[in-house]
């Protein structure tokens, strides 16, 4: 689905601040279907399914700039306690690049200094981060480029936290896009990396106020992230992150000349490719399970919410999702209506995708003595006499 959008302002303003261009120029492949990109890797793809809707030399190794710090960021939620303090080192302070100028000595809780980072790409605070989490930067940057490998970005090498250049510090476009789709699993990381405007106490200037330096937050229609990146040898770097219809998308443009202009338009083609199709809906019962003890002998379970996947426009047919149910044979009363019991898990070609919580359709209480009794009282006569 295209969306509406006057570019000309953003293409004005970019094509003002035009760096020089150090490499050949860019060849497109014929049959691109979006020849006017002036990035040299691109990518869009699903977040959930990992369906790639557009690649244009995707597996070529490049500087990733502040991108970096998303992985930055999934290491530290992942690892690290949100609401701990963090103590601001004298080498945080003195980082180079762009900076949200902090003091030697500060504390400020590892979940701001995380929205700090990504919304104004501060570079000290990396620092702080990852000797807070790992105890140094490059013990940091190691459990980075091991974690990147899990997730499946197989041709990446990171050596500091910020994505200042170095030779042995890169990553691919296709790498890049597994490792944001990722994030969008994690709880509260799509919160950081969509928020606009933040303030905080320790912001040094008169307003106290942050504001993300990604546009696409405001360019595009339900644009929800991600990261913006630039450095002399890298070029203009943009993971960007947008949702429809249930569907999140990630794309991603490294060296780009027009980096807006080129991601609203994978992101246009991305969404014009796919149709939304919910493979589970909101309340739908999908199992049953044993209750021991008590007042009913099982209780259904139900989706917590909808499940919506990606299907191809022009592919035949619908997706083969496969639905696997996570539930105990039984459980012990009393259990509430609500309560969490299980998971359904959607896979497809045997690989996860999505997951939503299973809940108790209804309360079951805790017989008592008495109410046993009754009941095998009850269930002896029946037998007896039918």
């Amino acid at each position: 689905m295209a969306f509406p959008l006057d570019t000309a302002p953003i293409t004005k303003a970019i094509k003002e601040g035009q760096p020089p261009v150090a490499e050949p120029p860019l060849a497109v492949a014929p049959g691109d279907p979006l020849p006017g990109l002036s990035a040299r890797s691109a990518i869009v793809l699903d977040a959930a399914t990992g369906l790639v809707l557009y690649e244009r030399n995707a597996d070529e190794r490049r500087y990733p700039a502040s991108t970096t710090k998303i992985m930055t960021l999934i290491l530290a939620l992942e690892k690290g306690d949100l609401d701990h303090m963090v103590t601001i080192s004298q080498a945080a302070e003195g980082v180079e690049g762009s900076t949200l100028w902090l003091k030697a000595g500060e504390r400020i809780p590892l979940r701001e200094l995380l929205y700090g980072m990504m919304m104004h790409s501060g570079n000290d605070a990396t620092v702080a981060i990852a000797e807070h989490i790992y105890g140094s930067v490059p013990a940091f940057a190691r459990q980075m480029t091991e974690r990147a490998r899990e997730l499946g970005a197989r041709d990446t090498s990171f050596v500091n936290a910020n994505g200042l250049p170095d030779d042995d510090h890169y990553t691919t476009a296709r790498d890049l896009a597994f490792i944001a789709a990722y994030g969008y699993s994690l709880p509260e990381f799509e919160d950081i990396v969509s928020t606009r405007e933040k303030s905080y106490s320790w912001v040094h200037d008169e307003n106290k106020q942050l504001r993300n330096e990604n546009q696409m937050l405001w360019f595009y229609p339900g644009g929800n992230g991600v990261k913006t990146g630039y450095t002399d040898k890298a070029g203009r770097c943009l993971v960007s992150g947008a949702k429809h219809d249930g569907i999140q998308l990630v794309a991603v443009v490294l060296d780009s000349l027009f980096m807006w202009n080129d991601s609203i338009a994978l992101l246009d083609y991305g969404f014009e490719q796919i149709e939304p199709v919910t493979v589970l809906k909101e309340g739908e019962t999908v199992g049953s399970v044993e209750i021991d003890g008590g007042s009913l002998s099982e209780i259904k379970a139900k989706a917590a919410s909808d499940v919506t996947l990606p299907h191809l426009k022009k592919t035949a047919g619908l997706p083969d999702f496969e639905k696997v149910l996570e539930l105990p044979e039984s459980l012990a009363a009393p259990v509430q209506e609500g309560d969490r019991i299980g998971r359904l898990v959607i896979k497809q070609n045997g690989r996860e995708v999505a997951s939503a919580d299973l809940l108790a359709a209804s309360s079951a209480t805790k017989m008592s003595l008495w109410d046993k009794f009754l009941a095998m009282w009850h269930d002896f006569w029946k037998g007896l006499f039918g």
